[in-house]
């Protein structure tokens, strides 16, 4: 690891004025990503800002019955919450696959939904990656990719983002609330992440300075009817294969809505009958703009059969 300062400022405020104004800096709170990141030699910040203690570590009810969830909670107390458990169980479900209960101790919530990919390459200082080095190529692509995107990705990357709690987040529709040098804002989750397109070493909309300081979930009736499956070579702790997160809402045996993370389908299943066809049917049209890879061809499958045997546990119906 190279040498690096630390600084532990008073407030928000001066945290973020001190991350803006070097380019070197780079906020910390958990640590359990970046430190990592540090010993590989990919990350080389010259200056830790330490926000531990600075972000709101609340987990309060919003009206109408949302959350609001600051960005300081520990990834263990917002598994454990009864709240989170009864109303959202599949973000409880998401974050308890994410990681060891260890890890689950000290990661936050903002720091976890801004942790960066695992692909073997990034992590490797010795291969080329443009996410790491803009330019560099992607081996990825003729490596080994059988973990990687099949779908948003492109000819210069196909890393995937390891969050299982966005993944989560995504499909409640949530929304992040950021300070920064420009003051507050709120970001959908989906307009928070960036697709690689021609520029992947910038995979946030956030810029220089900006701080999470809480993520917000809207009222949603049936997000008591949800549940997150992971798939992933070992029953451990270890990085998905394929994931996805869902909320159901039958009435009658008919669908009136459903959330998915892997993309829109509710347009598709919207007033059909709640049956393994209707729901294999929607996701085959949601995968349909996919673009695997020769060794991770199969995900198309595996996806397609987790969708439709967790929608159908969803609706009572058998699979």
């Amino acid at each position: 690891m190279r040498p690096f300062g630390y600084l532990a400022p008073p407030d928000p405020a001066a945290a973020i004025a001190a991350v803006a104004g070097r380019p070197g800096a780079a906020f910390v709170a958990g640590g359990t990503n970046l430190v990592d990141l540090m010993k590989l030699g990919v990350a080389a910040p010259d200056l830790l800002v330490d926000v531990t203690g600075l972000l709101p570590g609340l987990i309060e009810p919003v009206p109408g019955g949302g959350l609001r969830i600051g960005a300081g909670v520990r990834n263990s107390d917002l598994a454990a919450d009864p709240g989170v458990r009864a109303g959202f169980p599949v973000l409880a479900q998401a974050v308890l696959a994410g990681a060891s209960g260890q890890l689950r101790n000290m990661a936050t919530v903002g720091g976890n939904l801004l942790q960066r990919t695992r692909c073997l390459y990034f992590q490797d200082v010795t291969k080329p990656c443009n996410k790491r080095m803009p330019g560099s190529g992607c081996p990825a692509r003729t490596g080994d990719h059988r973990n990687l995107a099949v779908l948003g990705g492109s000819p210069h990357c196909v890393a995937t983002h390891p969050s299982d709690m966005a993944v989560a987040l995504a499909a409640l529709d949530a929304v992040v609330y950021v300070q920064g040098p420009a003051g507050l804002r709120v970001i959908p989750l989906g307009e928070l992440y960036r697709l690689p397109g021609d520029r992947p070493d910038r995979e946030t909309t956030l810029e220089r300075g900006d701080l999470i300081t809480a993520v917000e979930i809207p009222p949603l009736a049936y997000a008591g009817n949800s549940a997150y499956r992971k798939v992933r070579d070992r029953a451990s702790y270890a990085f998905g294969v394929a994931s996805v997160a869902a909320a159901l809402d039958v009435a009658g045996g008919v669908i009136r809505d459903v959330r998915l993370a892997i993309g829109a389908v509710a347009p598709v299943l919207a007033g059909r009958p709640a049956t393994a066809e209707w729901f294999g049917r929607a996701t085959d049209a949601e995968l349909a703009a996919a673009t695997p890879l020769p060794d991770n061809a199969f995900k198309l499958t595996l996806v397609r059969n987790i969708v439709v045997r967790m929608l159908c546990e969803l609706a009572g119906e058998a699979s």
